[in-house]
C-alpha cells in the first residue's frame, strides 16, 4: 500500500511485524490475493479493496475486522456493538482513499494489540495511525463534497483509538466542523446518518457542549446504583464464568470511582472514563464471537453500556459523544431482543430472571434518550453553530505518548502502598512522553526501553481474572488494558 511522505521516511521505518491468523483465515487470503474476490460478500464492501495495493500483513488486517464483521452479521449481533455495522462503509471508502484504509489498519491492529497483548500488533498501530493522521491533515487542507466522507470516515476512527483528551478533544472539534459544512450536501453524503438532525450520535458531535457537574450526593447515588445493578446480574449470570469476569470488571471499576475524588479537569475526566470506553469497543466483540449461546453476553453487554449511560453526568466537559451517545444504539438493540422474547413468550422463570436484569439498562435508556432528546431539541430550535474546516481543526492530533496500556506496571498495591483518592493507577492515564510524534500530543508511542518490563498474566488469567492471595492486599485489581 502506498504511503505518505517521502522516500527518506519509507526507508527509515522499522521493519514491520508479521500478524498471525489462524490457517482458515491465511487460507482465504491466499484465495483472496488470487482471484481478487473479497471473501466476504454479505459485508456488501464496494469497491472492495483491491489485493495489489496492499501488503500480506495489510490484507490479514483488513480480514481481521472484515471476519469479526461478518460473523457478527450472519449471527445477527452486528447492531449490538459499536463498530461492526460500519465496517462495510469504512472498508468501501478505505478502497479509494490510503489515509482511511490507514485508519481502518490501525484499529485492526489495536484490536489485535488487545486481545493478544502484542508489542507487535501495536507497533502495527502506532505506524498505520501516524500516517492515517498525516493524511487526514492533508485531506482537510483540500477539504470538498469529493472528500468529506473520506475525512469523516477517518476522524471518527481515529478519534475511536484517541488516548489522551487533547487529541481527542481536538479530533472530536474537527468532526464537528466536517458535519456542519456536510449539512449543504447531505444528499451526496455515504454516511448519512451521521448529518440527520434525528440522529443523537450525530447531535453529540454537532452540538457538543459541557454540561453541569453533579454535586457529591448526585454523584454517590449514581455509582451505588449501578454497583448494585451489577451486583444483581452477577447473581444471575451464576455459572457463565466469561460474563461473570468481565461484570467483576465492571463492577471494581465503579467501586475505584466510589473511592476516588471526583474529577475536576478535563483530563482528569478523560483519564477516568477511558477505561470504560475502551471496554465498550472491544468487549461486546469477545463476548458475542463465542460459539456459547448469546443470551448471557447480552446481559452483560446491557450492563457495560448502561453504565456508560449512567455515568456521563459524572464527566461533564466529555460531553456525550466521549462515550453514552455511541453506548445508546446498541444498548437499545439489546433492549429490543429481550423485549421481544417477553412479548413473544409466556413469562418463564428464566424470562422474569432476564426482566429483572434488565431492569436498570430500561430504566437508564430511557431516561437518557429523554434527556438527550430535549437537548437536541433546544439545539435544532436554536440553530446549529457553523465551524469552518482547515489543517489546523485537528492540529492537536498525533501519534506520539505513552498509552494507558503500556505504562509502568505499578497496579498490585498492598494497604501500605495504597494510592490516595485522588490518584488511582488503574484508573488513571498514565502522562505524556515523548516519541515520534506528528504534531503536539499523541496517543501511543513505543514505551521507552528503560521503562521496566510488564508483568504479564497467564491466558487463564487474563480470561477469568483470577489473582493469587497474596496480589489481594490492597484490593483486587484487574488485568490491565491494552489500547
Amino acid at each position: 500500500m502506498e504511503n505518505l511522505g517521502s522516500d527518506t521516511e519509507m526507508q527509515l521505518s522499522p521493519e514491520q511485524p508479521t500478524v498471525a491468523l489462524t490457517p482458515g483465515s491465511e487460507n482465504r487470503i491466499d484465495v483472496w490475493q488470487q482471484t481478487g474476490s473479497f471473501p466476504y460478500p454479505e459485508l456488501q464492501v464496494f469497491p472492495p479493496p483491491p489485493t495489489h495495493e496492499y501488503s500480506k500483513n495489510e490484507l490479514r488486517l483488513i480480514h481481521h475486522l472484515s471476519s469479526i464483521s461478518n460473523d457478527l452479521l450472519l449471527k445477527g449481533s452486528t447492531k449490538l456493538t459499536i463498530w461492526t455495522q460500519k465496517m462495510p462503509k469504512f472498508l468501501s471508502i478505505a478502497s479509494t482513499y490510503p489515509f482511511v484504509m490507514h485508519a481502518l489498519l490501525s484499529f485492526s491492529a489495536n484490536h489485535l494489540a488487545w486481545t493478544h497483548r502484542s508489542n507487535d500488533a501495536r507497533n502495527l498501530h502506532i505506524h498505520h495511525g501516524s500516517i492515517a493522521l498525516r493524511g487526514l491533515h492533508e485531506a482537510i487542507g483540500s477539504f470538498s463534497p469529493a472528500n468529506s466522507d473520506a475525512v469523516l470516515a477517518a476522524s471518527v476512527l481515529m478519534l475511536w483509538q484517541a488516548t489522551d483528551w487533547r487529541s481527542w478533544s481536538s479530533l472530536r472539534a474537527g468532526i464537528q466542523s466536517v458535519l456542519n459544512t456536510m449539512q449543504s450536501w447531505t444528499h451526496r453524503a455515504m454516511f448519512a446518518e451521521f448529518l440527520a438532525e434525528e440522529d443523537l450520535v450525530a447531535t453529540s458531535y454537532r452540538t457538543h457542549r459541557r454540561r453541569s457537574s453533579v454535586d457529591s450526593n448526585e454523584r454517590g447515588g449514581i455509582l451505588k446504583r449501578t454497583a448494585q445493578a451489577l451486583q444483581r446480574a452477577q447473581v444471575a449470570l451464576a455459572g457463565h464464568e466469561t460474563e461473570l469476569h468481565w461484570l467483576g470488571q465492571l463492577l471494581t471499576y465503579v467501586q475505584r470511582l466510589q473511592g476516588m475524588a471526583p474529577a475536576r479537569t478535563p483530563e482528569e475526566q478523560f483519564a477516568q472514563f477511558y477505561y470504560l470506553r475502551k471496554w465498550l469497543f472491544w468487549v461486546p466483540v469477545a463476548l458475542l464471537q463465542r460459539t456459547q449461546g448469546q443470551g448471557p453476553a447480552m446481559l452483560t453487554l446491557a450492563q457495560f453500556y448502561a453504565t456508560a449511560l449512567a455515568l456521563e453526568p459524572l464527566f461533564p466537559d466529555l460531553g456525550s459523544s466521549f462515550c453514552s451517545a455511541i453506548a445508546l444504539p446498541p444498548m437499545e438493540a439489546i433492549i429490543s431482543v429481550t423485549n421481544s422474547m417477553q412479548s413473544e413468550q409466556m413469562m418463564s422463570p428464566a424470562l422474569m430472571e432476564i426482566a429483572n436484569v434488565m431492569q436498570y439498562p430500561l430504566h437508564v435508556a430511557q431516561q437518557y434518550r429523554s434527556r438527550a432528546v430535549q437537548i437536541q431539541q433546544m439545539a435544532i430550535s436554536q440553530g446549529m453553530s457553523f465551524t469552518g474546516i482547515s489543517p489546523a481543526t485537528m492540529g492537536s492530533a498525533s501519534v506520539g505518548n505513552l498509552s494507558p496500556a503500556f505504562a509502568p506496571p505499578a497496579l498490585h498495591y498492598s494497604h501500605s502502598q495504597a494510592p490516595s483518592a485522588t490518584q488511582s493507577p488503574f484508573l488513571e492515564v498514565p502522562p505524556t512522553h515523548p516519541g515520534f510524534s506528528y504534531g503536539t500530543q499523541g496517543w501511543g508511542a513505543v514505551p521507552s526501553p528503560g521503562l521496566p518490563a510488564q508483568n504479564y498474566q497467564t491466558q487463564d488469567e487474563q480470561l477469568y481474572g483470577y489473582l493469587s492471595s497474596n496480589n489481594l492486599g490492597g484490593g483486587f485489581v484487574p488485568s490491565p488494558i491494552w489500547t
